[in-house]
């Protein structure tokens, strides 16, 4: 009688089936992960978005010849937006702020001024680091856009 075992009873074989094994299982969750996570920096009409840009550049010269300038402040819980230069603008302003990679942290808001002229925009959570802010007259005429990297308890000017 002999000693040897079964093939499926002995150590190497096995350990030799499960490397490989566990490289399609984690292949299989990697592509899983791929598909549910999509890139939110790529747009899906370039072109669309291509020629609006030129239609931007309209709004921005518009909003320089004009004259409009703002003053954003943001504290911890509250942004302030009040006006400081160009012709009196009361009516809603379409305000963003769009996170550079985050696109799930972007804020897209239609504010009213209160009694005194200020836009006030109460925030959930405070915000910092690096952002695009965006504002735009109600009727879209003309837009004032700049790039901040937002630290505690500061303002900045939008021209």
């Amino acid at each position: 009688m002999s000693d040897v075992q079964p093939w499926y009873k002995q150590f190497w074989p096995w350990f030799l089936i499960l490397l490989p094994l566990c490289a399609v299982i984690a292949s299989i969750n990697l592509l899983f992960t791929a598909l549910d996570n999509s890139d939110s920096l790529v747009a899906e009409e370039y072109y669309k978005e291509g020629k609006a840009i030129n239609m931007d550049l309209r709004k921005i010269n518009y909003a320089k010849q004009i004259g409009m300038k703002y003053l954003v402040a943001i504290d911890d819980n509250m942004i302030e937006i009040t006006q400081h230069g160009g012709p009196a603008y009361s009516a809603a302003l379409n305000v963003h702020f769009y996170h550079r990679t985050l696109e799930q942290h972007d804020l897209k808001l239609k504010v009213t001024a209160d009694g005194s002229g200020i836009y006030r925009i109460p925030l959930d959570e405070s915000i910092s680091g690096p952002w695009e802010i965006r504002l735009e007259s109600f009727d879209g005429e003309w837009r004032i856009q700049q790039r901040i990297d937002i630290t505690d308890n500061v303002e900045y000017w939008l021209n």
